[in-house]
């Protein structure tokens, strides 16, 4: 009998459990954007509709359009943001919209006028000393005005107050519902940036592996991803810092917090040592340069450091980290009493520099991890 239908019912059944686990990963991956998008829907939600409370039971406006809105645009592109941020957006969406009401009033409404007027507004918000993201929201609310609901029978300064009061709610609710946690907000931007870090450096070593030029040259290139995840962390840590001072607990909040801040400094600098790890490694492989296999080892115990960092920075212990930099050191100690080629000893010397920097991103002192670094040692195989 032919084992030709066992295999095709074997490959049928593969097939299935990859369908099933895909629906299942899909499954999670929604759970996780409803779980991770709950609070800021929430927080619109009760912003706009306290808003509208404010305009129309407090300052007494009939229809106070403005209000939600105002309260909707200052909250939606504050989320984790910096309150000085969100302050330049409330003021951008009122300003706009009392110099749209105003240039409206004059020229009327149609499509030159709104060229003029949003080009007006923005101009407005930066001569009074707005940066580009007041002057966005200032041109934003003006083509509001001058397209959705021009005003009528001259300038209405209550659309201006209802924008006030809109972006005045958006920010008192951002701070007291479900504010952002602090520890949160940096932790979610250090994850992806350690995850890219190892990859980074696993791409490295592929590439040295193979003797790839061209994967080489996209390692170097991966870099900028990087360095663009970690200029988002120390973004992060800002806004964390104000968070965490505006909790109860704010005492340990903000102690918890230093232990990324620390990492932080130092992971800019693992980002450079890296950077230059790999035009090290582009370096080797265009000369054609012999790179002793102990090198390789050492780039992909680098990658299971910025791996097991994240354990330490949420709390954890950072004993792995610091074993997989302290190895890395140690193999790459190895290279230097094998080669005295240029380019082994280039990609030797990044290698050592980035474990530093790994180990003090896991708690130690400069002066420490440089020690640990000079000192380490392969253990020498049981006789």
């Amino acid at each position: 009998m032919s084992d030709e239908p066992l295999r095709r019912f074997g490959r049928r059944t593969d097939l299935l459990e990859q369908a099933a686990e895909a629906s299942r990963a899909g499954i999670r991956s929604r759970r996780e954007r409803l779980i991770a998008t709950g609070r800021p829907i929430l927080q619109s939600s009760v912003a706009a509709a306290l808003a509208w409370l404010v305009a129309t039971e407090v300052i007494g406006h009939e229809r106070p359009f403005f209000a939600p809105i105002a309260a909707l645009v200052t909250l939606g592109l504050t989320v984790g943001e910096r309150r000085r941020r969100a302050v330049e957006i409330a003021i951008g969406v009122a300003v706009g919209i009392a110099v749209a009401d105003a240039l409206v009033a004059l020229i009327g409404a149609g499509t030159w006028q709104v060229a003029v007027v949003t080009g007006l507004a923005m101009l407005g918000a930066t001569l009074v000393g707005g940066g580009p993201l007041l002057a966005s929201q200032a041109g934003v609310s003006a083509a509001f005005v001058a397209t959705l609901q021009p005003p009528e029978g001259g300038w209405d300064f209550n659309r201006f107050v209802d924008a006030l009061a809109g972006a005045g709610v958006a920010l008192v609710v951002g701070s007291l519902l479900l504010p952002v946690h602090p520890l949160r907000l940096v932790g979610e931007r250090t994850a992806p940036l350690l995850d890219r870090l190892a990859a980074t450096l696993g791409e490295i070593a592929r590439a040295l592996v193979s003797r790839d030029a061209a994967a080489a040259d996209a390692a170097v290139a991966a870099v900028g991803e990087v360095d663009a995840r970690h200029d988002a962390m120390t973004d992060a840590l800002d806004a964390a810092g104000e968070a965490a001072r505006l909790r109860p607990g704010r005492r340990g909040a903000l102690r918890e917090l230093e232990r990324y801040a620390v990492a932080a400094g130092e992971l800019g600098l693992a980002v450079e040592n890296v950077r230059g790890l790999a035009r090290g490694v582009t370096r080797a492989i265009s000369l054609d340069d012999a790179v002793p296999p102990e090198a390789v080892d050492a780039i992909s115990a680098l990658a299971e450091s910025a791996r097991a960092l994240g354990g330490y920075l949420e709390g954890g212990d950072g004993e792995p980290a610091r074993s997989a930099a302290t190895r890395a050191a140690a193999l790459a100690n190895a290279v230097l009493d094998e080669t005295s080629n240029l380019s082994a000893l280039n990609i030797v010397g990044q290698v050592r520099m980035t474990a530093v920097d790994l180990l003090r991103a896991a708690g130690l002192d400069r002066g420490d991890a440089q020690r640990a670094v000079r000192s380490a040692a392969l253990e020498s195989p049981a006789k």
